[in-house]
């Protein structure tokens, strides 16, 4: 998670709580709340003395509280619906926390049991070859070459190259190169704007690696297929670190609750060396929100950038971007300034962006809270710029953004940094992959693409006879933001274009689409077009469709294949799906991502062992949750599913009522 602890606290002095070997001043102290004591007892000063870093836990009231705590500090435990969160901390951030609860009515207390078992999880070793429970997650070894596997499959669409050494292997005690996947149709020429994706820099944090590699399979699987990826993949560029601390997550692999690297050059204690990555980092580097001692879990380094790991990512995000932004904190970044940069951590659910050493909005902060907003419509999480309780610093998006104006972005995904695969594949992976598909449509102008009206839902005839017209519709609109933490400025949809085979950055030429309404006033209009194949060849086309809103800001396209025929349709190819299940067990095909499909006639065909009681379902995703919209449940082993479907991206899903066995589901477009 990115956002922790800092030696700064926006109070008093005057509040602190007395050290264990201070005497405490009551008549400085604020009103106690009844059960929470201001001053450290002997038994907490007693731990504190045996565990420098403990587990304590706080008991809170609200929503808003437990946002403000996952924003500055990094949960091990605990939820927003339980109420109550459990934090890995020092004695000092202890005191802190505890000041702090006095005015936002906490119960703060050192929970021992946890404590003992965290300080246990610290000394597992090195060296695990597999996640033992969380079959969803590859290690590091397995992420590689799934990542050499996308390269040998489509050679052409995707490259993997290193970047840098790890600390270990620079003092030769083996170690990884830390390496970026890069994927991008190489045929294709021009300035390509770029979104980097750096995943899993805290090693215990398991989603973000394993997420940001599935987002890779998915693209590359639906290039060609989809109209949406195949165009950006030609035009633009994704660079994935898939292991931002490999060293470190091996330890996470092994089972210990592991945040920082394994530079273990200062000894300590408590067993937790190293340099936590994401306060070493060199722009604002140790000016509060991060540890001077090297046994914290918040430790800065000893000097800014001091670790190979983060000069590796600094030189790999210096190179993907071009400098856009002034010297002065003030200077905002051109309105135009192409890319987006995204860490993606756990756990909290948010979307956060910069500044997160001061509650001062970024000379960008609009721009970039409308865009926060809409990556959080997706996901479903709370969207807020990145300071929390406590201020940080030394972190990958305020350096991003800090040194060279590119929208940056903090995912912190689902609930738990171990989390269980059900919950991952079924829930933070759909929802978070659309979110970063809607980062990476948006990278050729996030501050203004952002706040424009999006084209959805857009629809057209798969063929069309050779001379013949077609109708061309979709709805543009302009309320996918997630307001639960404060409104957008009021937006119309004031028009909206489509384009055919060259898009509208290319200097493609538009054409009007009209409002079915008769006439562009609302927030969300549906938009239609009679769109003639005259002087189109025959073969497949791309259609572009975007919108504007009334401030004349255009949303991102949206895209769709037609193909222009000879007046006959093309015989539909199938796809052939194989998978095995258990009695009651559930898979989604061709995975719990589903794939993008610009509208027409979809079926399914499941036939499973004889003998059992297999289903079949279709279902649509619809902005963050998937909604069930076909369905067949006989009492045999064979299903069909035949669904008239608008442009959307579908899955299958195949459940065994009865039975075990292998099945084969064949899907026709």
């Amino acid at each position: 998670m990115t956002r922790r602890l800092t030696s700064s606290l926006l109070l008093s002095t005057s509040l602190f709580l007395a050290s264990c070997s201070q005497t405490p001043q009551p008549q400085a102290a604020p009103p106690v709340t009844p059960g929470t004591s201001l001053v450290a007892t002997a038994d907490e000063c007693s731990v504190f003395q045996q565990k420098p870093i403990v587990v304590s836990r706080i008991d809170f009231k609200t929503e808003r509280d437990w946002i403000d705590i996952v924003k500055t500090f990094e949960p091990i435990g605990g939820s927003a619906e339980e109420k109550f969160v459990l934090l890995d901390v020092g004695q000092a951030d202890f005191e802190r926390l505890r000041v702090t609860g006095l005015s936002r009515d906490w119960t703060i207390r050192i929970d021992k049991a946890e404590t003992e078992r965290h300080s246990g999880s610290l000394t597992q070793n090195l060296g695990s070859l597999s996640i033992s429970g969380y079959s969803c997650y590859r290690t590091v070894e397995e992420t590689y070459s799934s990542a050499q596997s996308l390269v040998s499959q489509y050679p052409n669409l995707a490259s993997w190259s290193s970047i840098g050494s790890t600390w270990l292997k620079t003092k030769g005690r083996g170690g990884y190169d830390m390496n970026v996947l890069k994927l991008t149709n190489k045929s294709t020429g021009g300035t390509k704007p770029r979104l980097l994706i750096t995943a899993s820099i805290h090693a215990r944090e398991y989603t973000p690696a394993e997420l940001s590699t599935r987002f890779a399979e998915y693209l590359l699987a639906n290039y060609g297929r989809d109209a949406d990826v195949t165009w950006m993949l030609d035009s633009q560029e994704v660079w994935l670190v898939l292991q931002s601390n490999p060293d470190g997550r091996k330890k996470a692999e092994a089972g210990a609750s592991w945040r920082k690297n394994v530079n273990d050059t200062q000894k300590c204690s408590n067993g937790l060396f190293g340099a936590d990555l994401n306060r070493n980092f060199t722009y604002a580097w140790g000016t509060g929100g991060s540890s001077t001692d090297p046994c914290n879990e918040t430790y800065r380094g000893v000097s800014a950038g001091s670790e190979p790991e983060t000069q590796n990512l600094q030189n790999l995000i210096k190179a993907a971007f071009a400098d856009n932004r002034g010297a002065s904190r003030t200077d905002a970044a051109p309105a135009n300034t192409s890319g987006v940069y995204m860490d993606i951590h756990s756990y909290s659910q948010l979307v956060l962006w910069p500044w997160g050493d001061t509650t001062t909005a970024a000379p960008n902060g609009a721009a970039l809270q409308s865009l926060g907003r809409k990556l959080a419509y997706f996901n479903g999480y709370t969207p807020e710029q990145s300071v929390g309780l406590y201020p940080t610093s030394g972190t990958t998006d305020d350096f991003a953004y800090g040194e060279l104006g590119v929208a940056s972005y903090t995912i912190e995904l689902g609930t738990a940094f171990f989390e269980p695969c059900n919950t991952f594949t079924s829930t933070t992976l759909p929802k978070n992959q659309a979110a970063l598909l809607y980062a990476l449509r948006v990278a050729r102008a996030p501050y203004q693409l952002g706040s424009g009206p999006d084209s959805v839902s857009v629809t057209a005839p798969a063929s069309v006879a050779a001379g013949a017209s077609f109708t061309l519709s979709a709805s543009a609109d302009i309320t996918r933001f997630n307001t639960s933490n404060g409104s957008e400025p009021a937006r119309t949809v004031a028009g909206a274009e489509y384009f055919i085979d060259t898009p509208p950055w290319a200097g493609g030429t538009a054409s009007a689409m009209t409002a079915a309404d008769g006439s562009f006033n609302t927030n969300r209009e549906n938009v239609q077009a009679t769109v003639s194949t005259s002087g189109l060849s025959a073969g497949k086309h791309t259609v572009y469709v975007r919108a504007r809103n009334n401030s004349g800001t255009y949303g991102p396209v949206s895209a769709l294949f037609v193909t222009v025929g000879g007046g006959t349709t093309p015989t539909p190819t199938p796809t052939t799906y194989n998978g095995t299940l258990s009695s009651g067990g559930t898979s989604y095909q061709p995975g719990t991502a589903g794939f993008s499909y610009a509208g027409g006639t979809l079926k399914g065909n499941l036939t499973g062992p004889s003998g059992t009681d297999f289903d079949l379902y279709l279902q649509k995703l619809n902005g963050s949750t998937w909604t069930q919209v076909g369905a067949s449940e006989g009492s045999t082993s064979t299903e069909a599913i035949t669904y008239n479907a608008a442009s959307g991206t579908y899955r299958w899903r195949v459940y065994a009522y009865s039975g075990s066995g292998n099945y084969t589901l064949t899907e026709t477009k």
